[in-house]
C-alpha cells in the first residue's frame, strides 16, 4: 500500500495493519500484527499478539484468543503509542515493531496475509513474500 493510500485511509477513519509473523515457541505458537487506527483527536498504534489457533480454513484473527490470556491489555491489543497525525503514527508503529513502510494493508486484509503464512507452512524466518520477519523481543516475547 502506497504511503498516500495509508494516510488517506487513516484520515478517513479506517485502520491500517501489518502482519508481523510468528512469536512464541513450537509448544506455544503465536502471531503478531500491528494496527494504526484513528481515535478522536489522534492516531493510536496497537500491537496484537494472538495464540496461533488458525488453519487454512480459519484465519479470522479477530476471533483468535490473546497469546497471554492473563494479560488484559492483550485482549484488545497493547497500546504502543499515539500521535497527532497519521504519518507520525505510522512511524511510531514502524519504530516500535519493525514494520515496513511498503507492507501496510487495509483493515481486514491482514487476515489474508495470515492465511498465506499458514498455507506456506508457518515459516519462522521470513514471510511467504520473502521479507524477514521483524525482530522486537522486548514486546510480547521473542520468536523461538
Amino acid at each position: 500500500m502506497a504511503e498516500s493510500f495509508i494516510l488517506g485511509a487513516l484520515r478517513r477513519g479506517r485502520s491500517v495493519e501489518q502482519f508481523l509473523g510468528p512469536c512464541g515457541s513450537a509448544g506455544r505458537p503465536g502471531v503478531r500484527y500491528v494496527e494504526v487506527r484513528a481515535a478522536k483527536t489522534s492516531f493510536e498504534v496497537y500491537l496484537h499478539t494472538l495464540a496461533d489457533v488458525g488453519s487454512e480454513n480459519f484465519f479470522d484473527l479477530g476471533e483468535f484468543p490473546p497469546f497471554d490470556p492473563d494479560d488484559e491489555a492483550d485482549e484488545f491489543g497493547r497500546l504502543l503509542g499515539m500521535a497527532e497525525d497519521p504519518l507520525a503514527a505510522v512511524i511510531v508503529a514502524e519504530q516500535c515493531t519493525g514494520a515496513g513502510r511498503g507492507r501496510w494493508v487495509n483493515e481486514g486484509i491482514v487476515q489474508d496475509e495470515y492465511g498465506d503464512f499458514v498455507r506456506a507452512g508457518r515459516p519462522s524466518d521470513a514471510s511467504p513474500g520473502g521479507w524477514l520477519w521483524p525482530e522486537f523481543p522486548d514486546v510480547a516475547g521473542p520468536r523461538t
